[in-house]
């Protein structure tokens, strides 16, 4: 089994900062794609970073330039650090990743979600 456990959420006022994290741990092989992904009441969830194993990264256009994605490989952690905060960046951020387990097959995991505030 793996388990995603999140951490960094808060509430901060607008053009401040927050860092989330990832860290997933149980049974993992490889970690193929780490990626987060954000959720307000009545949208669908949306895609706001990814990275692959190869560190290759991509963003959501709304994010570009002030939301950077990394990961630690050796800790199966994967970070977001948002600056230049929006009100609009307001809602649940959840963390996936694409987990290769021992047996060979991949799955999806998701973390618990944690709240990002943006107060105006």
């Amino acid at each position: 089994q793996v388990q995603l456990v999140e951490s960094g959420g808060g509430l901060v006022q607008a053009g401040g900062s927050l860092r989330l994290s990832c860290a997933a741990s149980g049974s993992i092989f490889s970690i193929n794609v780490m990626a987060w992904y954000r959720q307000t009441p009545g949208k669908q969830r949306e895609l706001v970073a990814g990275i692959t194993s190869g560190s290759n990264t991509n963003y959501a256009d709304s994010v570009k330039g002030r939301f950077t994605i990394s990961r630690d490989k050796v800790k199966s952690t994967v970070y977001l650090q948002l600056n230049s905060l929006k009100p609009e960046d307001t809602a649940v951020y959840y963390c996936n990743m694409r987990i290769t387990g021992w047996g060979g097959s991949q799955y999806e995991y998701w973390g618990q979600g944690t709240q990002v505030t943006v107060s105006s």
